[in-house]
């Protein structure tokens, strides 16, 4: 495995079971059990209820391009090999969103609406790191 020089998580408690799923190539959400909602980042507390009585489940990894922006120049020197890279809010068919890289295809070729899956780069031993890519048909 070639050695891996960008950043990478610190995972906390709470976050744990999402970057453990994530080694499995899984891509876990929270959820609340008391009152339902799905959390996307990784949190101590529901943030619709404040209950700490939370869970997880598996995604499908799957959802649709928000907006985005392709990087081009000046960005932080570990990023440097990657440009041209798309920076992109993924709103997923489960109602959470994150940001994220869109992967395997051309920045120029990103679209506000694109359907994308997630697909897992294993970085280190201990971690793979999510992005996601157009779907495939």
């Amino acid at each position: 495995m070639k050695e891996y020089k960008k950043p990478l998580p610190v995972p906390q408690p709470w976050s744990k079971k999402f970057w453990e799923g994530a080694k499995q190539h899984k891509f876990l959400i929270q959820y609340c059990k008391d009152c339902g909602k799905k959390i996307f980042y990784p949190r101590k507390f529901c943030p619709e209820c404040w209950s700490g009585n939370l869970d997880w489940s598996e995604s499908k990894g799957r959802g649709k391009v928000n907006t985005f922006t392709i990087a081009m120049s000046n960005v932080e020197e570990r990023f440097a090999e990657d440009i041209p890279y798309v920076l992109a809010l993924v709103y997923l068919d489960e109602g959470i969103r994150m940001m994220t890289n869109i992967v395997d295809c051309k920045p120029e070729e990103v679209k506000i609406g694109m359907e994308v899956e997630v697909v897992f780069k294993d970085a280190t031993e201990e971690f793979s790191l999510p992005a996601f890519r157009p779907v495939r048909r």
